[in-house]
Order: structure tokens, then sequence, then C-alpha cells
């Protein structure tokens, strides 16, 4: 293990945004979770995507599938990080989408404008 790695940890795998357009056409689709803000999600979203902002997450963890892997999604993948390291350790099965929605939007992929 390098000093980087012992000082801030092991770098957390993620998904790329292509990686996961192909989960979500899957026939077991993983868990769409997005952790932003309200007013962030309606200017855009992933289609089928649940919002749960990042500092209601750990009261809310609840809501979530156990049995589903759970992406987490952002705006640059910084919160979702978060999120994703919250709920791995709490026995969630979750990824990054690496980039968030910078990312995905980037790639030519489709959002969804406005509420739900």
């Amino acid at each position: 293990m390098s000093l980087l790695s012992k000082v801030f940890g092991v770098p957390a795998a993620g998904i790329s945004p292509m990686e996961a357009r192909a989960k979500l056409g899957q026939k077991l689709k993983p868990f769409l979770l997005d952790v932003r803000q309200p007013e962030e999600f309606r200017r855009e979203h992933l289609q089928g995507a649940k919002l749960i902002p990042l500092g209601d997450l750990a009261q809310r963890m609840g809501e979530l599938p156990k049995n589903r892997e759970i992406i987490c999604v952002c705006r640059s993948g910084n919160r979702s990080l978060s999120a994703k390291r919250l709920l791995s350790n709490a026995g969630y099965q979750a990824t990054n989408l690496n980039g968030g929605m910078i990312a995905w939007v980037r790639a030519g992929l489709p959002v969804k404008r406005g509420s739900y």
C-alpha cells in the first residue's frame, strides 16, 4: 500500500456513464439514487432516479433496496462518492457514477427535466 493510500484511503472504483447506461438496459436494472438538491434534480436527472439529498441519506436509507445494486448520482461525482461510501459501510451494494451528471450529459445520454 502506498503512502497516499494509507493517508487518503484506497480510491473508490466507480462506473462510467456508458457502463451505467448498459446496466440500465439489463433485465435487473440497478436502482438510481440522486443525492443532489431538489432544484438541481428538477433541472435534469436520470429517468427513474429517486431523489434523496445527501444530507438526508443517513436517515432515509430504509427507502433503498438491499437486494439491488445502487448507482449513486450527483452533479460531478463528489457527493455521490460520499453517498456510495455511506451506503457501502451500511451493507448496501453501491457504486458511484464517475463524473456525475456532467459526464452523463457530455456522453450525450438522455436526461429528464422537471419533477419525477
